[in-house]
């Protein structure tokens, strides 16, 4: 016998050969690159008529985990940094189903498109997501690009509508996890919807092709283990018996009917008009066909399931086992009317099948989900990479309903693949507006470090010129970071110190000059956009000073060369630093905003300049950027998990974060309150900063809280870890950093960049505009125009003159605070019913806000911080504190367009001596009144509580009345 003859023998004999005789196909659940590459697949194609192939997450993982076959693969993907874990499995995956594809192709052109697939699975976190699942599958059946493959989506409620949608495009589809007869005819009626569809759109439909797969082997687990829970109390023998009589047959009838159901559907008048047009019919696929049992025969659910127009994939234990003694007959026909007394008998005994068929649906899910993480992790782990980024640690202690909330949060986070669309730029991710132009901050410490030369060139310049002093003159997202900066490492030996003015307040203003030697300091003028009112004059009047200090009023160069300039190109600052010859210009990013931009040369040029090693802070912040990277599995990524905490939080309610900060970067805490203030605070949404609140016993807080504590490993705070210790313990939300050194900070810069720009998105907003600081700044430039015109600002009265203090307030305002003072108090003066009045206005869920148009100093600070613990322990409500008009750049957005929460208490006061600003009628003085009235008219506009208080020219006497003042009424 030659061997050709030898191989038609053993092919008539061959049991998985003669299925084909009953017209039901063969197909293997398993896929593995040796699989494809050694001959195997083809052997089976050849040998035991195999007829295509489906996978799923738990045989990808074992085929991972199993074998090094995919090694070198994952290897070749270690620097693609933007591709995620879920990225890099579906490279490898595809791969494998292409190559698959192929050598089932002859397959699929000699039964004319009704065998030869392969089937890839749309990812498991999608089972409840209709769009997701969508999308993703045709995403995945452009990239496959074969013809021979199908997409596998879940028969779950929301499934099903997707699989209509891609059937009605001609895209193949295997509907996996069905259990119930139901289902099952729900999904073919969809099948049929979907081919009407797409015929009607002129589509060949002969092209069309689907199966549904029925679960077989998990019923019997299921239903056998709820009969042995009864047969184990059981003593009746007649029930007994026909308890046992149930045990291994509940699948097979469950099966058999199903498949009634589709003879039934696909015999029908409609259908017929379809296969007229060439319309194929869906199979029933049987899946979880390996006998789970081992009293059970190990191909039973191949034997009774066989029957024309069906398909049974089976791993590769059961395929072995079926070849070798499998017995071949049409079954499924067989014995109707026993399977239906089967199920009937079933339900006699108090088994209900839709329970049955519901709990294994939504474990299914959670298996294949389950599954998808554990093959994530093994493509993570398997993925060489030089080392694991060094990060500050950050824990998360949660209570359990926020807890439950994260993780649902993280699943929607990882099936979407939303962190690689955070790094693609992906605008809708926010509100699809223009937030793709904005994020350059993703970078721009990769692009520093490749320059990292030139600030070292540049730090060197500074150190040898001779300057003893920095002033940095600048507002908001310009100031904020090397404010952080300079007040956490200090001066550096050999290098000037910085210093920094982001305050209009005349006295201030002077407070500073007296600090540095005009002749002897470098001056940063540091705005974005160049339009910032502040900076500009700042400018005015130190490049006056300046010149009359190094004394010849007429040379610019000699005045120039004490200035530099940090600004976006093409802006007004450039131009004037170009007129004035300054000694340096910087550029900024157009495509960063303000608040963004610590990373950026708005704050590694005075980094460098104090002599900070901007090489090393760079590299360790890239670690963080790493990290943070979409390649780092979601619940491993700091930036994210740290993003969906505070944004699901506040999305619960609690809307107020608490900012820890141990005393060694205690001024970190600014530039986060800026951060997340002035990003998420809009549309009537918006997480508030609470910064510089002393801490206070557990008791005294609400549920609107989450906790951040940033602790300084080498200089920790120990009654903050007791303080923060007794929060945990009560149960409130606290998120502990470990910061491991100064020079880290970087690192917690980029964090809070990406766990905010996170928070934005969930939340729905555009985290890098900022509307609401835009109005007020339009009311100052009006009412400084004014000035400029007329020579004062426009009148206003106050609604209570008494003892040295003012009040002024809108008119809604006046008239809800005027009914509230009421005769109860007649006994009270009416400045203390104001104040009373106002503050009852703080109810559960609020904030309260001190606004202080003052001189920033330890004394005011001292004053103001009295007064606003005063509020948080009598009222159990957060309290803010800003100094005017810095806070306008910063958490001014959130108190405007954020939730109208907030009960606001201006402060300001009569200036003991103005200062002039060159070139302007207005003064210093007139600019911070202007503002602080821009301010309150915003507020006012935006319907929000507030009450102005005025103070003579002694502040210091005046907060501390003040102060008395509100401990009396509360």
């Amino acid at each position: 016998m030659n061997p050709v003859e030898t191989l038609e023998t053993a092919k008539a004999v061959n049991p998985l050969i003669q299925l084909q005789n009953f017209g039901q196909s063969i197909w293997l659940d398993y896929i593995r690159r040796d699989l494809l590459k050694s001959g195997e697949l083809q052997r089976l194609i050849t040998e035991d008529g195999l007829r295509g192939m489906t996978s799923n997450p738990a045989i990808f993982e074992k085929a991972i985990v199993g074998s090094t076959e995919y090694q070198d693969f994952l290897d070749s993907l270690a620097s693609r940094t933007e591709l995620d874990a879920k990225g890099r499995y579906e490279l490898l995956a595809i791969r494998d189903i292409q190559d698959a594809a192929d050598l089932l192709r002859p397959v699929y052109q000699s039964t004319k498109k009704r065998d030869g697939y392969v089937s890839l699975e749309v990812s498991p976190y999608l089972a409840h997501d209709t769009t997701g699942t969508i999308d993703e599958a045709r995403r995945l059946w452009k990239t496959v690009a074969r013809e021979n493959v199908m997409i596998k989506v879940p028969g779950t409620v929301e499934g099903t509508p997707a699989f209509r949608q891609l059937i009605s495009e001609g895209i193949n589809v295997n509907v996996t996890l069905l259990f119930a007869q139901g289902v099952y005819e729900e999904v073919a009626a969809a099948f049929i919807d979907g081919v009407e569809k797409f015929a009607a759109t002129g589509g060949d439909i002969s092209k069309v092709a689907s199966v549904a797969s029925f679960f077989i082997s998990r019923i019997d687990s299921l239903v056998d283990s709820l009969i042995n829970d009864q047969l184990k109390k059981e003593t009746d023998a007649i029930r007994k018996a026909k308890l046992h009589g149930l045990l291994g047959k509940i699948a097979i009838a469950n099966g058999k009917l199903t498949y009634e159901a589709y003879q039934r559907i696909f015999s029908s008048p409609r259908w017929k008009a379809l296969a007229a047009k060439g319309a194929q019919t869906q199979r029933v696929l049987w899946a979880s066909t390996s006998t789970k049992n081992p009293n059970y025969r190990d191909v039973l659910y191949i034997e009774e399931l066989i029957g024309p127009d069906t398909v049974n994939t089976v791993p590769p234990a059961t395929l072995e086992a079926f070849r070798d003694h499998g017995k071949p007959r049409q079954s499924l026909t067989e014995d109707l009317d026993g399977a239906r007394k089967t199920m009937a008998d079933l339900a006699g005994v108090g088994i209900v099948m839709k329970d049955v068929t519901d709990k294994l649906t939504a474990d299914g899910v959670k298996l294949f989900a389950d599954a998808f993480d554990e093959l994530l992790a093994a493509v993570e782990k398997n993925t060489k990479r030089s080392s694991a980024p060094k990060t500050n640690p950050q824990t998360a202690s949660l209570p359990a309903d926020l807890d439950a909330a994260v993780k649902k949060n993280l699943n929607d986070w990882r099936a979407s693949g939303r962190v690689r669309r955070l790094w693609q730029r992906d605008a809708s991710l926010w509100t699809g507006e223009d937030e793709a132009n904005w994020l350059g901050w993703l970078d721009v410490t990769g692009e520093q470090l490749a320059n990292a030369a030139k600030l070292k060139e540049f730090a060197d310049e500074v150190k040898s010129a001779g300057f003893s002093d920095i002033l940095l003159l600048g507002m908001g997202g310009s100031s904020l970071c090397p404010e952080v900066l300079a007040l956490t490492f200090g001066q550096t030996p050999g290098f000037p110190r910085l210093h920094i003015l982001d305050s209009t307040d005349p006295a201030q203003i002077r407070s500073v000059e007296k600090k540095i030697d005009l002749a002897k300091t470098l001056f940063i003028v540091s705005s974005k956009s160049g339009s910032t009112l502040e900076p500009n004059i700042y400018k005015q009047y130190f490049f006056e000073r300046v010149r009359q200090a190094v004394g010849n009023n007429n040379d610019k160069d000699k005045a120039g060369s004490h200035f530099i300039a940090i600004t976006d190109p093409g802006s007004k600052v450039q131009l004037v630093a170009e007129r004035d010859h300054f000694r340096h210009i910087f550029y900024g990013l157009p495509s960063i905003g303000g608040r963004y931009s610590a990373l950026s040369n708005f704050g590694m040029v005075p980094a460098a300049a104090m002599g900070l090693d901007t090489g090393k802070f760079l590299s360790r912040t890239k670690e963080m950027v790493d990290a943070c990277q979409a390649s780092t599995p979601v619940e491993q990524n700091p930036g994210v998990m740290l993003g969906l905490i505070i944004g699901t939080a506040a999305k619960l309610g609690r809307d107020k974060i608490t900012l820890i900060t141990s005393p060694g970067i205690g001024d970190l805490g600014a530039w986060l309150e800026q951060l997340i203030a002035e990003s998420t605070g809009k549309l009537g949404k918006g997480i508030i900063p609470v910064d510089r609140e002393q801490l206070g016993a557990p008791d005294v807080y609400s549920n609107d809280r989450i906790f951040a504590y940033l602790r300084l490993e080498n200089a920790p705070d120990a009654v903050q870890d007791a303080k923060v210790a007794a929060l945990e313990k009560a149960g409130h939300p606290v998120v502990r950093i470990a910061v491991s050194d100064i020079y880290n900070l970087g690192q917690e810069f980029f964090r809070w960049e990406i766990a905010t720009a996170v928070a934005g998105s969930i939340l729905g907003i555009n985290a890098f505009n900022q509307p609401d600081v835009e109005a007020s700044k339009i009311v100052t430039k009006q009412l400084t125009s004014e000035y400029e015109l007329n020579g004062s600002l426009p009148p206003e009265k106050p609604v209570l003159e008494e003892a040295g203090f003012k009040l002024f307030t809108d008119d809604k305002n006046a008239a809800d605070l005027a009914k509230a003072t009421g005769p109860e108090h007649s006994s009270d003066s009416p400045l203390k019913n104001y104040l009373r009045a106002h503050l009852a206005r703080l109810g559960a869920g609020d904030y309260f806000a001190l606004l202080g148009y003052v001189e920033m100093n330890a004394d005011h600070e001292s004053l103001l911080q009295t007064l606003r613990m005063t509020v948080r322990d009598h009222k159990h409500v957060a309290t803010c504190l800003g100094f005017g008009p810095r806070f306008l750049h910063s958490t001014g957005q959130a108190y405007k367009g954020g939730p109208n929460s907030g009960v606001f208490l201006q402060v300001t006061c009569d200036d003991a001596q103005d200062l002039p600003v060159p070139g302007q009628k207005y003064t210093f003085g007139v600019v911070k009144a202007a503002q602080a009235r821009g301010d309150f008219q915003v507020l006012a506009d935006r319907k929000r509580r507030a009450l102005r208080v005025h103070l003579g020219s002694d502040v210091k006497a005046g907060l501390t009345k003040l102060a008395e003042l509100v401990k009396q009424v509360l």
